[in-house]
């Protein structure tokens, strides 16, 4: 400042010589350069007072931020010094080298011993399906005798015996040869039977006991034609046609004496006909279901000596029906069946062979052990 004065007043009176005196107030000499001077210095001021201001907030800020650099510091040793802990105790938990070897001996023997138990585990599963798949085809084979005794089913025989045969043949057992050979014999034997159809006979006596309603007497009925009245008066001609037509009611004239007079039926009588017939081919029913040659025969007898003796013998249904119960009389409804107690008992001995096997080596081995014993 001191050296902006005196050139400032070195160019005033510069411009005082150059201007006229009139023109400058006598007043204001000094005084607009002294309000400059003071304005230069209070911006210069204000500079340094800001300046030193935002030098002191830097100074805070970078304290700030060394504070809180020592306190991550801090923080991250205490840190890495609880995990260098916690690593040393667990350092110090963990087994040495010796104690390592052993576990890892104990590891592997009980590997083995595991290895060992799934062995004889699935061994023993083996030969507990193998026995419960032999039982099977011992009950498949009782089955069938059953179906033969009790229903003559041979169908469903010679299935029963083919899924046994199937068992031992999965079995894969030289031992099972004889039993197999009993239960092929057993199925050559059924499947060379003739095959009765029993439900298809049974059906058709039933058909046919339907049409017994439907059979007429051996005379027929003579239906009297409704009367008409006439308002003419009847004259002696038609008075001897009524009469006539009354008397016709209780007399037949039979043209044909040659032949057998029998009774004509009533409409009780020829219920009872018809009954004791629906009977009979009822019977035949039971003995073809059944497989009784001896009563089918018979019923269906006593069937056609019902149709015979009590209906006429010239009636298309009549014959029709004859014919039908001579034809199924010629039918078979029983036939000689197999046996098969050889091959039940060929199978129960092999099951007895291979169960005696099974329990051989269990008896050998505790002899063993104790002649290994008494020799040491």
């Amino acid at each position: 400042m001191s050296e902006t004065t005196p050139q400032i007043s070195e160019q005033t009176p510069q411009l005082a010589a150059d201007q006229p005196p009139q023109a400058v107030a006598p007043k204001a000499k000094g005084r607009g350069p002294a309000w400059l001077a003071l304005l230069v210095g209070l911006a210069a001021l204000g500079a340094g007072g800001w300046s030193a201001w935002q030098l002191h907030q830097q100074q805070g800020q970078a304290a700030q931020q060394l504070a809180q650099f020592q306190q991550a510091g801090e923080a991250a040793q205490a840190r890495v010094k609880a995990s260098e802990d916690h690593v040393a105790k667990r350092l110090a938990g963990l087994p040495t080298a010796d104690e390592l070897a052993t576990q890892r001996d104990l590891l592997v023997s009980l590997q083995g011993e595991q290895q060992r138990l799934a062995q004889s585990l699935s061994g023993l599963l083996g030969k507990s399906r193998e026995d419960w798949r032999l039982a099977e085809a011992e009950h498949l084979l009782r089955l069938a005798m059953l179906r033969l005794t009790a229903l003559q089913d041979v169908d469903s025989a010679i299935a029963l015996v083919q899924g046994a045969d199937d068992i031992l043949r999965a079995q894969n057992d030289p031992q099972a040869f004889a039993a197999r050979g009993e239960l092929i014999k057993v199925l050559e034997e059924l499947r060379g039977m003739p095959q009765i159809d029993r439900s298809g006979l049974f059906l058709q006596l039933a058909a046919l006991r339907g049409q017994v309603a439907q059979l007429q007497m051996l005379a027929p009925e003579y239906i009297l034609p409704v009367e008409v009245p006439s308002t003419v008066s009847a004259s002696d001609s038609s008075r001897w046609d009524t009469l006539w037509q009354e008397l016709s009611r209780y007399v037949r004239i039979d043209l044909h004496a040659d032949q057998d007079v029998r009774p004509q039926l009533a409409g009780q009588s020829l219920a009872q006909v018809r009954l004791t017939l629906a009977l009979a081919l009822e019977q035949a029913q039971w003995g073809a279901l059944n497989g009784e040659q001896e009563v089918y025969r018979q019923a269906l007898a006593s069937a056609s000596e019902v149709l015979d003796s009590y209906f006429d013998r010239d009636n298309q249904a009549v014959q029709a029906l004859q014919k039908r119960v001579a034809e199924l009389s010629g039918q078979s409804v029983s036939t000689q069946l197999p046996k098969l107690d050889n091959a039940l008992n060929t199978l129960q001995a092999y099951l007895k062979r291979r169960e005696a096997a099974e329990l051989l080596p269990e008896t050998e081995e505790p002899a063993a052990e104790a002649i290994e014993e008494g020799g040491q």
